[in-house]
């Protein structure tokens, strides 16, 4: 007989399930199989759980918990990104999702993570600047002409690469954006229209808080409960080492259209595409004394 002492729910189960498959798959993976460096004080086989959080632009604090098997809200567009953090196969990402008792939004999807070939596809798009963004506007990856389009990438933490933190906070990008009033206000109605799948998940809160806490500026905006999705457009950047610069925005997405996807800006006249080459020069000519 199932005493109430040793009964286990369900959900118990479940939850100390998915722990210990996300430890398991965490452990597996090395750094270099996801373009990180290894490192002289490694003790944890494969990825530290911070490595992780960092490839599912997830919380560190979160991703901890969810392997501690606490009883947190977990989205189906999270559980995508730790899938292709973790290279999951098909088989395996069937089997996160059944443990978390959630429905795959991309069940016949391949998962790949920012990969060495990934960054490698991103070089291979210079002078053209390309990055890797989730939809909270983190950039996951960047070519060496974004990363010198709007503001120095290279400089900031990478918890200070997200482009909502930069555009109310960052002088450099802020003068870079033309229209910025304009560009704050789709950008702020673009990430309220994503967060409403992610309203209980700490990162999305995290940030939020901190965008309202460094910007009245912010607050404004967001107190109009705008909304809009996904839009391509022509652009116009005021870039401090080569000029004015036209260029065409593109989404690719890498999964589901509330996930991962590959940001694109294409000239659109050949002025554009000459300062592009100019800029992606400078990028080349400044890496000897950044090394």
């Amino acid at each position: 007989m199932t005493t109430m002492a040793t009964a286990v729910s369900e959900p118990d189960i479940r939850r100390h399930e998915l722990a210990g498959f996300l430890r398991s798959r965490r452990e597996r993976i090395t750094p270099e199989q996801v373009g990180l460096a290894r490192g002289r004080r490694r003790r944890t086989p494969g990825l530290r759980r911070e490595e992780v959080a960092q490839l599912s632009a997830v919380g560190v604090t979160w991703y901890t918990w969810l392997e501690q098997a606490r009883d947190i809200q977990v989205s189906p567009q999270v559980l995508d990104s730790l899938a292709r953090a973790l290279l999951l196969d098909r088989s395996e990402r069937t089997h996160l999702f059944a443990l978390a008792g959630s429905v795959d939004p991309a069940p016949g999807s391949d998962c790949a993570g920012i990969t060495p070939a990934f960054h490698e596809m991103l070089t291979r798009l210079e002078p053209f600047p390309a990055c890797v963004q989730n939809s909270r506007y983190d950039i996951l990856a960047y070519n060496r002409t974004y990363g010198r389009l709007l503001c120095d990438l290279d400089s900031l933490t990478p918890e200070d690469r997200n482009c909502m933190l930069l555009a109310w906070t960052n002088e450099d990008w802020r003068s870079a954006v033309v229209d910025l009033p304009g560009a704050q206000r789709l950008m702020a109605a673009k990430f309220r229209a994503a967060m409403a799948g992610h309203l209980a998940e700490p990162a999305w809160k995290a940030l939020l808080a901190r965008l309202e806490a460094a910007s009245p500026e912010f607050g404004e905006v967001w107190a109009r409960h705008e909304v809009v999705g996904p839009s391509n457009r022509t652009k116009i950047f005021r870039n401090s080492r080569v000029g004015l610069l036209r260029l065409d925005h593109t989404d690719l997405w890498l999964g589901p259209s509330v996930g991962p996807r590959l940001v694109t800006y294409v000239p659109s006249d050949e002025e554009s595409r000459q300062g592009l080459e100019r800029l992606l020069a400078s990028a080349l000519a400044e890496e000897p004394s950044r090394a």
